[in-house]
């Protein structure tokens, strides 16, 4: 059994922060972390319509394969996207697929014919989630929507890799961490997480596997090297349709 957390409703009746209601979210989610990325995913869905934008979360619902489908984004960072996809749980939403961008870690990612990551773990570098469930609790996505993304992966024949990422708190402290008081700390993890096989550094998707978990809904992610492209829009939005047409069976 899950536990779900306490709503939090402004004056207008909406979710405090998504500034959303129940009839404004669809059962499947896309979560970008950039609000004007929810733009350019939503002319992926069928007569796609704003309705909201607070803060950095912008929002928009359409439908895909006769389904109502979001697009809402995250912000940067694990701290609002917590608070996002409790918003969006409280809406009803329970599938979420994570589409960002991302870094490249190991020596196995820096293969320049790869596009991006399906992102199956998270390492937990970061502060959000251990308000949730202690540290040794892992982060992993949902097998389901892993599997419908590895499927439109093979059915489109895009070059993404499956493996894990780092999610981290302080993008400086990645890209800048001479500059900092604790280099010699940061530079031993990032050492680790090379030779550990990490595909991907970001900074979201631990807090969205471990909510997801928590509170009984399914979350994968897939995310492009460098820069937003279509590749990566386009398989999230066949997964959400792969997971539509196995949901009515």
């Amino acid at each position: 059994m899950s536990i779900q957390s306490k709503e939090v409703i402004n004056d207008k009746g909406q979710q405090y922060h998504i500034c959303c209601r129940k009839e404004d979210i669809g059962r499947y989610v896309l979560l970008p972390g950039d609000p004007f990325r929810t733009d350019m995913i939503a002319r992926y869905l069928k007569d796609p319509k704003l309705v909201a934008h607070n803060r950095e979360h912008k929002t928009w619902t359409g439908t895909l394969n006769g389904e109502r489908v979001t697009v809402s984004s995250t912000g940067m960072g694990c701290p609002s996207t917590a608070i996002a996809l409790e918003e969006l749980i409280h809406c009803g939403a329970d599938t979420f697929i994570r589409v960002g961008t991302c870094g490249r870690v190991c020596p196995e990612s820096y293969d320049e014919s790869l596009e991006g990551v399906i992102i199956t773990g998270a390492v937990r570098d970061e502060g959000t989630t251990v308000h949730y469930v202690p540290i040794e609790y892992p982060a992993i996505a949902d097998r389901h929507v892993i599997d419908a993304l590895a499927k439109a992966c093979r059915d489109k024949g895009y070059n993404f890799a499956e493996g894990i990422a780092q999610s981290k708190d302080s993008f400086y402290g990645q890209h800048d961490p001479d500059s900092m008081p604790n280099s010699g700390r940061l530079h031993q993890r990032w050492e680790a997480w090379e030779k550990s096989g990490v595909m991907a550094s970001e900074m979201e998707t631990a807090a969205l596997f471990i909510v997801s978990s928590i509170r009984g809904v399914r979350a994968g992610a897939i995310m492009a090297y460098g820069s937003m492209n279509d590749h990566t829009i386009e398989l999230a939005c066949d997964a959400v349709r792969i997971l539509i047409e196995r949901d009515k069976k």
